[in-house]
């Protein structure tokens, strides 16, 4: 009793597995009670019983198991997650339910397995009950019978399979226990009511006794068809339907019985391989003499064919012999006997007899001449038995080449064919391609002479008519008379169609004898022999019964809109033509009396006024009721088109192209007006409208019939203009309808005429329009023309060579419809267009040339006649050039041959084959069984060359034929199956090459599964790899469930490792390929009138989308300046939508804000009703999770994006939540849970770009957060920041810091000491780089908050971190020894105590470390104070900025990494991305930091912190002696990164004066060599802040008034020259990337065209100084850097943004001439394949039609000269630097550098020669080595000597101009490094005064900039400035050294004196028309840093000699700078 009082107190889960059975009992019953209450199918409380079903169905208790049976079949029926315990309680049901005694737990055993099903887990159930069939307890397979027979009757054979059904019943029958029989016997009834006759072949051999049994109960079965009564979840539609139908009394009967779905006896049977079974002396002897033998062979063989299913084989030898006998025996009993074997051949192997139909068709024709009955029947019954396995496409050649023969019985018997193949076939699978030759040859016929081929004909005429309907088949019988007509309705209302009823393989053939369900076709009514007298067939009813209800059904909807399509196509082609009478009078309905009258007026003005009015009325006139055939013909009314008056006649063609487009305008109106419209069509005044009205009616009437009308009536004239202009403008119709319908052989032959023309007009237009057709023809159209003439030919060459490359463009017009009865008119069209142009092209039949002597050689057993074979055939190919796919036996000859034992023949046969496809085109697709597959057995060879050969051979075969013909069948499991290893890693790479780029893809793939699974375990690791390859390409088509239920049938072992390789293969399942965009005909319809503005309409798509896309969001608009950068990029992808439906949808918020939602999901988790966020590899069920908690909270569309298996869906989900971040933060922070739930199923993703996009955007939300003082929640935290970790070991370098940046700014939202212990967590991994990430970032957080951070205590914390130093990993280890160290500086040697005890060497390794430490105890203090202040203000939670983030918490360093980013992407050429450049909420928004004068949020800290006093001391004029930087810089040396960061941020300040300092301090670093090196690394950075300062000034200091301009040209000044120093420091100066030098060259340009200087006194010197530093950014920034900027910048400037002007795109320009002049230089050290990446974009975006739109050329010539330039650089090799370009094929760059590749070429020559002329002649050409070597020596001794120095200097450039190969390295190496630089300087100094004597007065406004197609080099005016003593010859006064001295005291940081500001500024002085413009202040200052420069290191290196300085005068004198420095001192004197 104690026990049971224990128990009691148990929960009812822990009662169900307790151990006494009184327990389990209690637990049962209160289960089952519990789970009827739980009301939520999805509660998370079922989930707690998941585990103890399968243990409620197999209670050792049979009391127990009663009442658990009852609980399970409850929880079944009510739980979500009943469906996972399926396999093991259906096991548990059938091993312990079945076998009880009670009948109460066998019936609740069936409901469990019924619900089961029920719950769409039919296939395990089904399984379990198949394999208790085999247990030996007969209980339980009497059980498993009656439970597959209750579950059969009631859920139907769509949901019960019955094939593995039928299969067992045999074994059933035989079993000894009576019960099991018996229940065979009910279950075998049961079945027969679903598939009826279908059942009989597989049961034909059980004793005679049951099967007689068994057909008495089938014929007491009702006729009706059974009926599903228990339907799944997923049929409750269904359910309902049957539920009115049972209350409507069953009225709906018939209906229901064609949803029983038909199962094949065929399938249901198990093949019989007959191959082996054959007699060994088949082929002797029926090749025998004796008919008697041959009969024997044949009947031997017909017995084995009887089979109804045979096994596949090589059936080729049999069936060449059944067609010899059919074709050649004299004995007609033979050929009738060998037509049966082959139809029982044909139906035994269905769909694998396909490879051998084309064979035997033509034979099986040719032999119906014979009049015997029963060799027709014979033949029929074949030819019926082998149409089945192929298709009437595949036979359609052979068809009509029989029905021009003379032979009335074969012309007959194949129209009688091709009505019974008709009547097998659809509206789909007869298409008009198809159908129009066909129909084409049956109305020929129909008027023969003989009866009996007129009625077949008709008869296929009507069948065909039945299957497609009367609108497709009314164009074909236009010109059939009426009577002729009612006869073929007639034919048509009495064909029954078999494709109609859904039994079409089992009623339409009858039972052989004995139940054998083998059969012959049906035959069509008109047959002379009745097609079903069988061999002794029992009842014909089944191929009878029901045809007659559902061809009454079927007709209907067909002849609907049928007859609609025919009324229509009447309407609109053909009318009847009218009377003048009838025609005057339906005109005068619509036009005024007076306007008829004056129609055929003599006065012109009087037939104008009446044109006026006629064009009046026909406007005003409503479209129905406008007469268009009288209004036509009314105009044609004399003088018709004879008119004189070229206005009246104007008006007339107008009227005309009106009519067209607002009535129905029929062709019988058409004809009326086109020859008058051809006549004047070269009219020079009138032959635009005519062409106008020409293109109206080929949209009226379609461009194919009207263009051929046209062009014949063109030349019917003799009138050469007219001809020419028809062609013009057929060539532009094409352009704009498209090529679909043309027909194209007639218009060659006119072509073919106007290139003989003598008129050149006519010839140029004709080639013109072969240019157009060769856009879609493509290469085959030449072949048409291979005999014209060859200067003709060269002609047409040159045009091709035009268009190659080109893509035909979209059509924008179409045949326009006016009824709705005509919607699906341009449909069939459209299919039409989908024919393959090739069918076009004429073909040779070569089957005459392949004789029999070829085929014998081919086979012989010399290897060299068989060569001699071969290279015959290769002969005829090469000769025929096309061939028609008729050839004969050659197919089987020539798969003998791909196995020959000589490998060269084999190689040689794969060429052939190549050849021949290339010549059969698609038509090879019929061969594809007999040669095709032979080729991949090719693979199987050992030799590597020829199993490449086979490669190329499938390839060009598979570019012919598509893979649908190789994957359809057995064929390719079979090669798969063959156990070679070449083979299958052949055929699998092959595979998972192939199989990506299809939509879709066979069903007979999956056969290909086994085998493929054989292959992941094979001996040989190459076949192993290529499987794993090869499963995620298979997954992608079959899905995954497919691929796991074919594993469940492997071993044990076997599955195991299947399963775990398909799981693997699912992360990377490729997406299949998009569909190709189809262009929608109502996007045609509001189409402008003209086709020049449909171009513009065209071209501007880009433009107008994006004018919406910033109308719709006016937060876009803010920013005109960066959102007009980005625009552009984005648009690229626009074009491809139709229209903005999509974008419409997705206007709202994407965010659903929910109260308390998030708390409730929190609730959840912790309460265990949802998954806890915790895996390793995300599951399905997480996922699922995720998106269904997402449903109510997240835009619908977002989420399909979401979730998409596609990853490009994944990036532009992350694109929207970018853009709506700051304009819904409220409901992204609701949501924060499930978003970065989200992103951590992202981090599982492989593609970089995703993860690229979520870091991107993680940076940006936790930037919005810490904004918004929003904390984390743990539970948020809990389920990101453990994955966010998994991410810092990543491989590459920039995911892995940006992991560390998000880390970072995470400690402003989550508090440091928690992060602490996820980023422990993180040191437990196997990734050393993830360990040694997380090592960094533990002693960051430490250095930044102290030993508080570690958790749980430090002590615990740093023997873990100290544990680290052993590691094997050196990185490791350094970042463990770095983190103790930084602990060390902060609590000293104590730190030794907290990590516990490390072995010898570890200690050793961190004493040596600590000592080498630059940190030391004693400093420990001042920094913990610094980093106090540092800390105060800051929230609790928030980190401070550390090393590697940004020390300045500044806006400018938000924008510098934002700038990396840029330029990142920039690099990366991401051009396929939707946008290539950054959000919007990345770009800088620098409008807002320029007015952003708060002093909250980026208040810069005070200089008085960096100890910046020392500037503001008295600062003497230097001395020229060496003096050190700032002590500013010396003394911070420890920490110069983060000072030089500082004072970098300063220079973009809003404070003028603190911006000067800023600009100082960095000139000082710039300008001393042995320091500038520690600016690298920061000149991005400095390039941003710099030219952020130009944009304040542009935008703000400039537009204030109270601001005193003179600051602002002193900061222009200081910027100015800051920068030219920069860029003479070349190290430095390649520093700068392609991002920040565009954004530089921007703000420079768009300086100079600020007209607002042009009103200060200084602002042209600004100006000219801005041109000196261009010039240095151009020639000292790295190459390829600078070169890219320029391209992208002039492609942003040319789309028309806000702030740029023509002149702005000009200048940008000249800056390209100017880096094009270098390019003979540097092409060696720029990257040209960025280049041409960069060029491909520009031309994409701007293509040569775009360009040559524009305005001005300037812009095509720049792009063609910097591409003409690098092909004459590089010539031929410029073709291998295209490989960063996608597609390159498409590329018009590709197209275009091929052709100015092949003229540089033949130019070369000529170019050398002219070099030779200038003297820029080699060394080889002028002097011998040893004569060059005594030059040089000469030269570089007088450079050596004081007083030659400048006379060496000027020779050495001289020489160097002289022999450009010169090589003067020898020299320079003897030499010190300072003597290099001084001869280096030197030699530029020389250069500058070369070049820049004739450049001072060539300045002006457009700043110096030469134009690009002049010769003189381009500088800036200021290049050569005046030297320091003297300016002309005039003394310059001492105010120009006043405002020198006052620059100098300004940039060294001392106060600016007011006395000295009211001074006249030094540029006044110099503003004399007679003295020459000075430099700017900067410049000035420049020169004299420069001069005491020079003279320091005179000074102090005696020996060597004044370096030169910039100036005009030759020489500098000691004198002079001595004068210098004494005016100076005085001036200083004088101003104190």
């Amino acid at each position: 009793m104690a026990d049971e009082c224990e128990w009691m107190k148990l929960p009812i889960d822990q009662k169900c597995e307790h151990k006494v059975w009184k327990a389990r009992l209690n637990g049962y019953e209160e289960a089952a009670k519990l789970f009827q209450k739980i009301q939520d199918e999805k509660s998370p409380e079922w989930s707690k019983y998941l585990g103890l079903i399968k243990k409620f169905v197999t209670d050792s208790n049979a009391v127990a198991q009663l009442k658990g049976l009852e609980a399970a079949l409850v929880y079944i029926e009510n739980a979500h997650v009943a469906g996972k315990t399926t396999g093991e309680v259906a096991s548990g049901v059938v091993n312990k339910v079945f076998n009880q005694p009670k009948a109460r737990a066998k019936e609740l055993g069936m409901e469990i397995c019924l619900m089961y099903i029920e719950i769409e887990k039919a296939e395990p159930v089904q399984e379990e009950l198949l394999k208790g069939l085999d247990n030996k307890n007969p209980k339980i397979v009497v059980a498993c019978i009656e439970t597959i027979r209750k579950a059969l009757g009631e859920f139907g054979s769509k949901i019960v399979q019955l094939k593995p059904i039928v299969k067992a019943l045999p074994k059933l029958f035989e079993s000894r226990e009576k019960a099991v029989r018996d229940e065979a016997k009910l279950l075998a009834v049961e079945v027969y009511k679903w598939i009826r006759d279908a059942l009989r072949p597989p049961l034909q051999n059980i004793n005679s006794v049951q099967l007689k049994e068994l057909e008495e109960e089938w014929v007491k079965l009702p006729t009706t068809a059974p009926r599903q009564t228990r339907f799944l979840r997923s049929q409750q539609d269904l359910k309902t339907k049957f539920e009115q139908h049972q209350a409507a009394g069953d009225d709906e009967e018939g209906e229901e019985e064609a949803e029983a779905p038909v199962v094949d006896a065929y399938d249901l049977l198990e093949p019989v391989e007959i191959l082996s079974k054959l007699p060994k002396d088949f082929y002797e002897k029926i090749e025998a003499k004796k008919w008697q033998e041959r009969k024997e062979a044949l009947e031997a063989l017909e017995g084995l064919v009887k089979n109804p299913k045979l096994e596949s084989g090589d059936y080729a030898d049999v069936v060449r012999a059944l067609k010899k006998v059919i074709g050649k025996d004299s004995n007609v009993l033979l050929v009738a006997l060998g037509a049966k074997c082959l139809a029982g051949l044909a139906s035994g192997l269905r769909k694998k007899f396909q490879t051998y139909a084309t064979h035997v068709v033509p034979t099986l024709l040719e032999k119906f001449k014979e009049k015997k009955p029963q060799v027709v029947q014979a033949l029929q019954e074949a030819i019926d038995a082998v149409f089945l396995t192929t298709t009437l496409q595949n036979l359609s050649e052979d068809v009509l080449g029989v029905m021009e023969n003379k032979n009335p019985s074969i012309k007959q018997q194949a129209s009688l064919f091709l009505a019974r193949s008709f009547r097998y076939c659809t509206p789909s699978t007869l298409p008009k391609s198809l159908l129009k030759p066909l129909c084409a040859a049956l109305l020929k016929q129909i008027n023969d002479s003989a009866s009996e081929v007129r009625d077949a004909a008709f008869e296929a005429l009507g069948t065909a008519l039945k299957v497609v309907g009367e609108r497709l088949m009314n164009p074909f019988l236009v010109d059939v008379d009426k009577l002729k007509l009612d006869k073929i309705k007639e034919c048509s209302s009495k064909v029954e169609l078999i494709h109609g009823k859904k039994s079409s393989a089992g009623a339409s053939k009858t039972a052989k004898p004995g139940g054998q369900g083998k059969v012959a076709p049906s035959s069509s009514s008109g047959d002379k022999v009745d097609a079903h007298t069988t061999k002794s067939g029992p009842s014909k009813k089944p191929s009878t019964s029901k045809p007659g209800a559902q061809s009454k059904k079927g007709p209907g909807p067909a002849s609907g809109p049928g007859g609609k399509g025919k009324k229509a196509t009447e309407i609109r082609e053909v009318e009847p033509e009218l009377s003048i009478e009838v025609c005057e009078e339906r005109a005068s309905a619509v036009l005024p009396a007076s306007c008829l009258q004056q129609l055929d007026s003599s006065n012109w003005k009087e037939r104008l006024a009446s044109m006026e009015e006629f064009q009046k009325g026909v406007e005003v006139t409503d479209k129905r009721e406008l007469p268009c055939q009288a209004l036509v013909r009314m105009l044609a009314k004399k003088p018709g088109w004879k008119e004189t008056n070229f206005q009246v006649m104007q008006m007339k063609l107008y009227i005309v192209a009106l009519i067209a487009q607002k009535g129905s305008f029929s062709r019988t109106s058409a004809e009326v007006v086109l020859d008058g419209l051809v006549d004047k069509s070269g009219d020079i005044k009138c032959g635009m409208k005519a062409k106008e009205a020409l293109t109206a009616i080929a949209e009226a009437c379609s461009l194919p019939w009207t263009a051929e009308q046209v062009v014949a009536m063109a030349f019917a004239q003799k009138n050469p203009k007219n001809q020419a202009e028809v062609l013009n403008w057929l060539a532009t119709a094409i352009k704009e309808f498209g090529f679909a319908g043309l027909n194209v052989k007639a218009f060659i032959s006119n072509v073919k005429i106007a290139l003989a023309a003598t008129n050149p007009a006519v010839r140029t237009s004709a080639i013109t329009l072969l240019g157009v057709m060769y856009l879609y023809m493509g290469a085959p159209l030449r072949m048409f023309f291979e005999d014209e003439k060859p200067a003709l030919l060269s002609q047409i060459d040159a045009e091709f060579e035009k268009m190659q490359g080109q893509t035909p463009p979209a059509p924008i017009r179409r045949l326009v419809k006016r009824d709705a009865a005509e919607e699906e008119v341009p449909e069939e069209q459209d299919e039409e267009e989908n024919g393959h142009i090739q069918d076009l092209l004429p073909r040779t039949d070569i089957s005459d040339k392949i004789t029999s002597e070829l085929i014998e050689k081919l086979g012989d057993k010399n290897w060299k006649i068989r060569k001699e074979g071969l290279d015959e055939l290769s002969t005829i190919l090469n000769e025929a050039k096309l061939i028609q796919p008729n050839i004969g036996e050659l197919p089987g000859v020539l798969k003998g041959r791909l196995n020959d034992s000589n490998k060269i023949l084999v190689q040689q046969t794969l060429t052939i084959l190549q050849q021949m496809a290339t010549a059969m085109g698609p038509h090879i697709k019929q061969h594809v069984k007999v040669l095709g597959i032979p080729i991949i057995t090719v693979f199987g060879d050992s030799k590597s060359n020829v199993r490449a050969a086979a490669l190329s051979t499938l390839n060009s075969w598979v570019e012919k034929t598509g893979m649908k013909e190789w994957l359809d069948g057995e064929d390719l499991s079979e090669e798969l199956k063959k156990e070679n290893p070449f083979l299958r890693q052949e055929l699998l790479g092959w595979l998972a090459e192939k199989l990506p780029t299809l939509r879709s893809t066979s069903p007979d793939l999956i056969l290909c599964l086994p085998h493929l699974y054989s292959c992941l375990e094979d001996r040989n690791g190459d076949v192993r790899k290529k499987a794993q390859d090869a499963l995620p390409t298979f997954m992608m088509h079959l899905g995954y469930e497919k691929m796991v239920r074919a594993a469940g049938k492997l071993k044990p072992t076997s599955k195991d490792q299947v399963v775990a390789a398909l799981e693997k293969a699912q992360a990377i399942v490729p997406a299949k390929p998009a569909a190709p965009a189809k262009t929608s005909s109502k996007s045609n319809a509001t189409r402008p009138s003209s086709t020049a503005s449909v171009r513009a309409h065209s071209a501007t798509t880009n433009d107008d989308t994006d004018a919406i896309a910033l109308k719709n969001d006016p937060k876009k608009n803010k920013t005109a300046g960066s959102t007009a950068k980005v625009k552009p990029g984005i648009g690229k992808k626009v074009p491809s939508k139709p229209n903005l439906k999509d974008d419409d949808d997705k206007s709202g918020p994407i965010f659903i804000i929910i109260p308390n939602a998030k708390e409730q999901r929190v609730k959840d988790e912790r309460a265990l009703k949802v998954l806890k966020w915790n895996f390793t590899t995300p599951r399905d069920e997480y996922t699922e999770q995720l998106k269904t908690q997402m449903s109510s909270c997240v835009a619908k569309w977002l989420q399909d994006e979401m979730f998409h298996p596609d990853f490009h869906h994944h990036i532009k989900a992350l694109t929207a939540l970018l853009e709506h971040l700051e304009s819904e933060t409220e409901g992204t922070v609701a949501c924060l849970d499930l978003i970065l739930k989200w992103l951590t199923l992202r981090f599982f993703d492989t593609n970089t770009s995703v993860l690229m996009k979520v870091l991107e955007y993680l940076k940006l939300i936790f930037t919005v957060l810490s904004k918004e003082d929003y904390h984390l929640t743990d539970n948020e935290a809990s389920s990101f920041i453990p994955y966010l970790i998994n991410k810092v070991g990543e491989p590459k370098d920039l995911i892995r810091k940006d992991v560390r940046c998000i880390l970072n700014m995470m400690c402003k939202v989550y508090p440091a000491s928690k992060m602490f212990n996820f980023i422990m967590e993180g040191l437990k991994s196997k990734n050393s780089k993830q360990r040694a990430e997380c090592l960094e970032e533990l002693g960051a957080l430490i250095e930044v908050y102290d030993l508080n951070v570690c958790q749980p205590t430090p002590a615990k914390a740093l023997k873990e971190i100290a544990s680290q130093i052993g590691d094997r990993d050196t990185s490791v280890r350094n970042a463990a020894l770095n983190t103790v160290v930084t602990v060390y500086n902060i609590c000293g040697d104590q730190v030794f105590k907290l990590i516990g005890n490390l072995s010898e060497k570890e200690m050793s390794m961190l004493e040596e470390r600590i000592k080498r430490s630059a940190k030391k105890p004693s400093a420990v203090s001042t920094k913990q104070e610094e980093k106090t202040s540092r800390i105060q203000g800051l929230n609790p939670n928030a980190a401070v900025p550390r090393k590697g983030c940004d020390e300045v918490p500044s806006k400018l360093k938000i924008m510098y990494r934002t700038y990396r980013i840029q330029a990142r992407s920039n690099n990366s050429h991401s051009t396929s991305e939707s946008a290539p450049m950054i959000p919007r909420e990345f770009q800088l928004d620098l409008d807002e930091i320029e007015n952003d004068n708060n002093a909250g949020g980026c208040e810069l800290p005070d200089l008085v912190q960096h100890k910046l006093d020392e500037l503001y001391e008295p600062v003497c004029i230097p001395e020229p002696k060496n003096r050190s930087v700032s002590p500013h810089f010396d003394e911070i040396h420890g920490s110069t990164d983060s000072t030089i960061n500082f004072v970098v941020s300063q220079v973009a300040s809003s404070d003028i004066n603190t911006s000067i300092q800023a600009l100082a301090q960095i000139d000082e670093v710039l300008r001393q060599e042995d320091k500038a090196d520690t600016m690298s690394g920061h000149i991005d950075q400095f390039l941003i802040a710099t030219f952020m300062q130009l944009r304040l000034i542009y935008n703000t200091h400039m537009a204030d008034e109270k601001l005193n301009k003179s600051e602002i040209l002193k900061l222009y000044s200081c910027i100015i020259g800051n920068m030219i120093t920069l860029f003479q420091v070349e190290t430095l100066a390649k520093e700068a990337s392609m991002g920040v030098l565009k954004d530089l060259m921007h703000g420079l340009i768009l300086l100079m065209l600020d007209s607002r200087l042009d009103d200060l006194d200084e602002g042209p010197q600004v100006i000219r100084s801005v041109n000196l530093l261009m010039v240095k950014v151009l020639e000292k920034s790295d190459p390829t850097n600078i070169l890219s900027s320029l391209i992208v910048l002039l492609q942003d400037s040319l789309l028309a943004t806000t702030n740029n002007t023509p002149k702005f795109s000009e200048l940008v320009m000249k800056c390209l001439w100017r880096m094009i002049r270098l390019l003979p230089n540097i092409v060696n050290i720029i990257n040209v394949d960025r280049i041409l990446l960069d060029i491909h974009n520009f031309m994409r975006i701007f293509p040569r039609e775009r360009l040559k739109q524009m305005k001005c050329d300037l812009p095509t010539r720049t792009q063609k000269t910097l591409l003409h330039t690098l092909c004459k650089l590089l010539g031929p090799k410029i073709m291998d630097h295209l490989v960063l370009i996608e597609n390159k094929n498409e590329s018009e760059l590709e197209a275009y550098l091929r052709r100015v590749t092949k003229h540089s070429m033949a130019l070369s020559g000529g170019k050398i020669d002219s070099e030779t002329e200038k003297g820029g002649s080699t060394i080889e050409d002028k002097e011998s080595k040893a004569k060059i070597s005594e030059t040089l020596a000469e030269i570089f001794k007088k450079i050596g000597s004081k007083e030659n120095t400048r006379e060496g200097l000027a020779e050495l450039y001289e020489y160097r101009k002289k022999y450009s190969d010169a090589d003067i390295e020898p020299f320079l190496r003897k030499s010190s490094q300072f003597f290099q630089n001084y001869i280096e300087r030197g030699l530029r100094l020389v250069e500058n005064e070369r070049e820049g004597k004739g450049r001072i007065s060539s300045s002006s406004s457009s700043a110096g900039f030469s134009s690009p197609p002049d010769e003189s080099p381009y500088v800036a005016s200021s290049t050569s400035i005046p030297s320091a003593g003297s300016t002309n010859g005039e003394e310059v006064g001492p105010a120009v050294y006043l405002e020198r001295l006052k620059i100098l005291r300004q940039r060294c940081g001392l106060e600016n004196n007011s006395k000295l500001e009211e001074r006249q500024p030094a540029t006044s002085l110099l503003s004399k028309p007679t003295v020459p413009t000075v430099a700017s202040s900067s410049e000035l200052l420049h020169n004299k840093l420069a001069h005491l420069r020079d003279s320091r290191e005179y000074n102090q290196e005696p020996e060597s000699h004044h370096p030169p300085v910039q100036t005009n005068s030759n020489t500098t004198s000691a004198a002079n700078l001595d004068d210098l420095k004494k005016r100076l001192e005085r001036i200083k004197s004088s101003r104190k």
